[in-house]
Order: structure tokens, then C-alpha cells, then sequence
């Protein structure tokens, strides 16, 4: 189990995220229980419940965030459920929420199943030295693949990695598919935020053929909390109002915009075009209707 992250007044809040594959069977009965304690503990984020397991983002105080597993884990399903740790300053939430979904990350491909046998993964500190030595412990060049979406990959990503540019993961099954014979003498390591998506990812492409393929344990995340930044350029979005941490997990100024969503990075909210609440230069109508200001803008 992971060591407790340290608190401070500064950042007195702890973020968790955590999934596991798992046969969850009572998930309707479940749901008000999970609600009523994360209420009961102050807790905010959202907790998604599914036949194939449960995945989780939430914030609190320490002792409530601990309760909340100490109580999860007595659970037999949940007993070696493993969590990224964050700090921050506000509450990234606003709300509670507990869903229940057919899917914990959907992909419909409904015959990948995670319980029934993971893909292999490469721990944090493995995979850098893979990168630092440019290849695999077999001498097989390593080749990163993003399996997020497009505009989280725009907050920041591997060195030289591999980006589909999807827009959602349902996506991602065909895009791997047509692009296997290029990556067929290689030794890809498949990675998201938080380990959910790619070790889908990684199982779907062991299925239809590729005979070498990893998933990041524990996602950027964890890659962050046990290597720093090495080998990754810029920040990793969140799915929460910090939206990106930097590699030392630490929020930074890059904001959503409230109209279109995009992401704005701290150059993009110079503009005049950015109005918090309003407008960014993705989406402000003079933007659409001049080009070159937009490109001004985001150079």
C-alpha cells in the first residue's frame, strides 16, 4: 500500500484516483451507500461503479479521504485497491457524484475484460530507463502511444510519442488496428492519466496481434510521483478544476474555458480574446472570424 502524501495549510487537500477491474455485481445496491459516506466525510468527486469494477476521482481532508478507503478495502473486491495521491490548495470539486455505468472507461468492446488477465505493464521507474537507454531490455526500440484524447495530449505528453489525435477512446480500437504493421518491430508502451485507459488499450492490442505491448502502470500519474519529468514535455490534464498538474504534482495556471472547454494555457489567457466564464481565443467570435488572431494569440 502506498505511503499517506503529507498535508500543509497551504494544501490541505488530498486528491485521490483509483480504479480496479473487478467482477461488481451489486452496483445498484452499492451506489446509495457510497453516496451517503462521501457525503457523510465531506468528500467531493466522482466515483463511476460498474459490472467490470469501479474507477474513482475524489478530494477531501486526510482523515476523511483515509476513512473513505479504510472503508472501501473491507470490501474483499477492493482490499488491494491502489491510489495516485495529489495535494492542492481548494477542493477541485464541486459536487458528489456516484454513477453507475456500463463500463468503468468505455471502449465497447465488451469481450476485453482486465479481470481475466491484465497485458504486461512497465513500472515508472523501468520505463525510464528504457528512455534514457533509447530501447527495451531486449534491444527493441520503444515507441509511446497516447491513448487519451487530443486535447489532453495538448497539455503535455511523452518525448516523441505516438498521437492519433482521438477524441474520444471509443476511437482508439480501429486507429491502433490500421496502424499496426508500422509498429509491428517494436516494443510499445501504451499510457494515459491514470493507467485505466491504457491497460484497455494494451489488452486489445495483444488481441489482435501485437506481440509486444505495455501499459504504464499506474498511468502519468504515478510515472510523475515516482520519476519527476523525464522524458515528458509539459503538463498532464485532469479531469478536475486544478485541469493539469505539472511533474512534481502541483496545479498550475493552465485554466478550461467555461464555453467551449477547450484548454488555455497561461500564454492563450493573455489574449483579449480571454474572458473568464465567457470566451478564450479558441471560441471568441472575432477569433472564428479572423484566423490571424487566433494564431497572434496562441503562438
Amino acid at each position: 500500500m502506498q505511503q499517506n502524501t503529507p498535508t500543509s495549510d497551504a494544501q490541505p487537500y488530498i486528491n485521490i484516483a483509483a480504479y480496479k477491474f473487478i467482477t461488481f455485481d451489486d452496483t445498484t445496491a452499492k451506489r446509495p451507500l457510497f453516496l451517503a459516506f462521501c457525503q457523510q466525510h465531506n468528500l467531493r468527486g466522482t466515483i463511476i461503479l460498474s459490472p467490470e469494477g469501479i474507477n474513482l476521482f475524489l478530494a477531501g481532508q486526510r482523515a476523511d479521504i483515509d476513512a473513505f478507503l479504510h472503508w472501501l478495502r473491507a470490501d474483499p473486491r477492493f482490499a488491494d485497491l491502489q491510489v495516485k495521491e495529489s495535494l492542492s490548495a481548494h477542493q477541485p470539486f464541486n459536487r458528489m457524484l456516484v454513477k453507475l455505468k456500463a463500463e468503468i472507461i468505455t471502449m465497447k468492446h465488451p469481450l476485453i475484460k482486465p479481470e481475466d488477465g491484465r497485458a504486461p505493464f512497465v513500472e515508472a521507474k523501468m520505463l525510464k530507463r528504457w528512455l534514457d537507454q533509447g530501447h527495451d531490455d531486449n534491444g527493441k526500440p520503444v515507441v509511446m502511444v497516447d491513448t487519451r484524447n487530443a486535447f489532453e495530449v495538448d497539455v503535455g505528453t511523452f518525448d516523441n510519442t505516438i498521437d492519433y489525435r482521438i477524441n474520444k477512446f471509443t476511437e482508439f480500437p480501429q486507429v491502433i488496428a490500421d496502424h499496426q504493421a508500422e509498429l509491428n518491430d517494436k516494443t510499445v508502451v501504451t499510457f494515459c492519466t491514470g493507467g485505466i485507459r491504457c491497460e484497455k488499450a494494451a489488452i486489445h492490442m495483444q488481441n489482435i496481434g501485437y506481440d509486444s505491448v505495455y501499459q504504464l502502470e499506474g498511468g502519468i500519474l504515478k510515472y510523475f510521483e515516482e520519476v519527476g519529468g523525464d522524458h515528458y514535455k509539459g503538463d498532464c490534464f485532469v479531469f478536475d478544476y486544478r485541469t493539469a498538474l505539472n511533474p512534481q504534482l502541483q496545479e498550475t495556471a493552465t485554466v478550461q474555458c467555461f464555453a467551449c472547454r477547450a484548454v488555455v494555457t497561461p500564454r492563450e489567457q493573455l489574449s483579449p480574446a480571454y474572458v473568464a466564464g465567457k470566451s478564450c481565443p479558441h471560441c471568441a467570435p472575432e477569433n472564428n472570424a479572423n484566423p490571424a488572431a487566433d494564431a497572434t494569440a496562441t503562438a
